[in-house]
């Protein structure tokens, strides 16, 4: 698979999971209870980050909003502000992707969009980390009033939008992973390949090949150096 079609399905996939997530906010169902009894007093108890509600079984809710933030339980608190960062950085990381991949125009050269689309990929892996702890916080206070025995208020299940937190966390770390390889192949991209290297030492030898016969040549057609013996000197003596 390319390095293109593999930052598609990155986008793909963090996109839907940020979508996801987003859509947990608003989502009523967090924790569900309901009182079984005849069809007319069966009752279903649901709340979630903003208000409590109770669904009577002709489909008419009543419904109470959370009356102050700071009188709030601590793992609502917690829960409202990991949902809202996870939202936030999902968004800023759609636009970074956008930005920094192959398949667009803007950006700059390669190396500059490889850390832009690894950005957006940590910031996707933060959008998944952020609504997986806010979901599984909120699962595990649920899960521990449930089973326990001292506890004499309604209790609760999980409700639907836990599980959607869940599948788009998920997501995102997925995509965001993928992202964030990004950089490494753009960083191996701007090094020279071994067969580049490989290319270049071969023309070097080719090189040094030809000009290797061409001087032993020129050392061969040259005339070997006049030996001139110095001139001798005879006396008279010489011929006696």
């Amino acid at each position: 698979m390319s390095s293109m079609a593999r930052e598609i399905m990155a986008f793909i996939l963090t996109t839907s999971g940020w979508v996801l997530v987003s859509s947990t906010l608003p989502t009523d169902y967090w924790k569900v209870s309901s009182i079984d009894g005849t069809v007319i007093t069966t009752a279903t108890f649901w709340s979630n980050l903003w208000k409590t509600c109770v669904t009577d079984s002709t489909g008419i809710s009543n419904c109470k909003d959370f009356p102050s933030m700071l009188a709030l339980d601590g793992y609502i608190q917690v829960c409202r502000g990991l949902m809202i960062a996870a939202v936030c950085l999902g968004f800023f990381g759609s636009i970074f992707a956008l930005v920094g991949m192959k398949c667009t125009k803007v950006g700059g050269p390669d190396q500059t969009k490889a850390k832009i689309v690894s950005f957006a990929g940590f910031n996707f892996v933060c959008t998944g980390l952020c609504s997986l702890t806010a979901c599984s916080l909120y699962a595990h206070r649920i899960t521990s009033e449930f089973f326990d025995p001292m506890y004499v208020a309604q209790k609760y299940e999980l409700g639907a939008a836990l599980f959607i937190g869940w599948a788009g966390s998920t997501l995102c770390i997925l995509g965001g992973g993928v992202f964030c390889l990004s950089l490494s192949e753009g960083m191996s991209s701007s090094l020279p390949y071994p067969s580049d290297r490989k290319a270049f030492v071969n023309s070097g030898v080719s090189l040094m090949s030809r000009a290797a016969p061409q001087s032993q040549s020129s050392h061969a057609r040259r005339p070997p150096p006049e030996i001139i013996s110095p001139p001798q000197q005879f006396d008279k003596n010489a011929y006696v």
